[in-house]
């Protein structure tokens, strides 16, 4: 008989995470699944899809070394007679073939999940095998959804600023006396930096992590298996370990936090890693705790190897960000994925799979995307979110590609970024007001537009950048709602002030442009 069938997910790998307190050797097993699913629910890039398979495996391979006895289901390169397509027909084919022999497991336990649908599918999985599911708190996390709920009970706006400043002092995270270091809690106006024409001179390259033994079966499962899905597999180094992930975290704090705050925010066209840190996927998967990454930065401040407006703005991402978002995630699932509050109704444009456009900023953001299966924050919102929110398109269809394309995507930290953050399509929960700016932002922030067939400046015309035209549509379409925004007033006070005959000419345009793209 086992006591307890351990479930670790793919995005769970920490041999310190809840589900091993007072896990028993002799009488307690791990569970481990590679199904199909998790690849197919969206069109996943080939590297996400390797990059979890790899670090599993490495994972599993660390606690059989323990003497840790694991059940683990291994996808093969080519589909197996009655292999279970998902992870809830692999656990009860698991507990299936655990009640003939007569090891049935009295528990399940698990942490959390990331994912609202996976969560369900394995309670209902559980609840059908008879067998009760112990779901344990990540601990992973500075703030559980509990607190989070109870932040939010009562507020009629959810800002991250006041869920951020009482972390920042339960923590004693850059705090001097009970005060915030340096006399203020937010460093943003000096984190706004573009490079200058000259471009951003020799950038120091993140560590690489040359493919293993492992990783290398990985990849060659990984380009059989599902040929036709996105990406490229050429340029695959992301971290699969805990050892990697630690090494990426010193790279950063030696060589790119230093002048991450200044240029956070702009974008070099061939260069898709600049100073961010790259390490969102290794936390995200549990290789790497936060508490590491947030303690490395505020001592390599302290040390004075970084200055406070960088180390703030990156613990902000950290400590800030990534806790609120998850917060606001699972205190709204599962009706927060259908929301459309603009009313969204176009397809994604095809070129978002090929990166095949004459507009230079989005092929240059698609390009590394496809190539590397990580774009930075502000490619993703500025560039691919803008131009999707400009043009439209259903917040469910773009939270679908973000899902599949990016490696540090698991479901509690894209949706919320990609449906309220990127695509206001949650009316104001993530963000104060809709993330929308003419092509005149890309190239202030960026050398995108420079030789791009588009001119930034120009609305209407064969030469008109889509960007701009599109966002005086988009304020046009939506200015009764976005009427209701304070924080809007500026921007609709332009538009009101544009000539009726200019206002038509730019609209005509747009919809020629959604027909184009549409």
């Amino acid at each position: 008989m086992t006591r307890h069938l351990v479930l670790v997910l793919g995005d769970q790998l920490d041999r310190r995470a809840a589900v091993f307190d007072g896990f028993d050797r002799g009488r307690d097993r791990v569970w481990m699944a590679e199904v199909a699913e998790e690849s197919t629910h969206v069109w996943t890039h080939k590297a996400r899809i390797a990059v979890f398979l790899s670090a599993m495996r490495h994972f599993r391979r660390a606690l059989e070394q323990e003497g840790i006895a694991v059940d683990a289901t291994e996808l093969a390169a080519e589909p197996l007679p009655n292999e279970p397509g998902s992870l809830a027909a692999a656990l009860l084919a698991s507990l299936e073939r655990d009640r003939v022999v007569g090891r049935m497991p009295e528990r399940l336990v698990i942490v959390e999940p990331g994912e609202w649908r996976v969560q369900e599918a394995l309670r209902g999985a559980a609840k059908q095998a008879g067998v009760t599911l112990e779901i344990r708190p990540d601990r992973h996390f500075y703030s559980s959804r509990d607190e989070f709920a109870a932040h939010a009970a009562g507020r009629t706006q959810l800002r991250l600023e006041y869920f951020y400043r009482p972390l920042r002092r339960k923590f004693e995270v850059l705090m001097d006396d009970g005060e915030p270091a340096g006399g203020q809690w937010n460093y943003d106006a000096e984190n706004r930096g573009a490079f200058p024409k000259t471009g951003p001179g020799r950038l120091p390259a993140p560590v690489r992590f040359g493919p293993d033994a492992i990783t290398r079966q990985v990849i060659d499962l990984v380009t059989k298996r599902f040929a036709t899905h996105p990406g490229s597999l050429a340029d695959f180094d992301w971290p699969v370990t805990p050892a990697d992930a630690r090494a990426a975290l010193d790279d950063f704090l030696a060589h790119r936090l230093p002048h991450f705050g200044t240029y956070q925010d702009a974008i070099w066209t061939g260069e898709p890693w600049l100073y961010h840190s790259r390490l969102a996927q290794a936390m995200n998967m549990k290789l790497l705790d936060p508490r590491d990454v947030v303690a490395g930065a505020e001592r390599a401040w302290r040390e004075g190897r970084a200055a406070l407006e960088s180390t703030e703005g990156f613990i902000r991402q950290v400590l800030g960000w990534r806790e609120y978002v998850r917060g606001v995630y699972w205190h709204f699932m599962p009706d927060y994925e259908r929301r459309n509050t603009l009313a969204a109704d176009r397809p994604l444009p095809g070129f978002y799979w090929t990166a095949d456009t004459e507009m230079n900023c989005l092929r240059d953001a698609l390009g590394q995307t496809l190539r590397h299966g990580y774009a930075h924050h502000i490619q993703r919102l500025m560039v691919t979110g803008l131009f999707a929110l400009l043009l439209g398109v259903t917040p469910q269809e773009v939270h679908r590609w973000y899902l599949a394309v990016y490696v540090d995507a698991v479901e509690w930290v894209e949706l919320p970024n990609t449906l309220g953050m990127s695509q206001f399509a949650d009316g104001g929960v993530m963000a104060s007001k809709p993330y929308c700016a003419t092509g005149a932002y890309i190239d202030r922030m960026s050398n995108a537009c420079k030789g791009c067939r588009y001119d930034p400046k120009v609305a209407t015309g064969p030469d008109a950048c889509p960007f701009t035209t599109l966002y005086w549509d988009f304020l046009a379409r939506h200015e009764k709602l976005l009427a209701k925004n304070q924080r809007m007033t500026m921007q609709l006070k332009n538009l009101q002030r544009k000539p009726a005959a200019d206002l038509r000419a730019i609209r005509r345009h747009a919809a020629d442009l959604r027909d184009l793209f549409g």
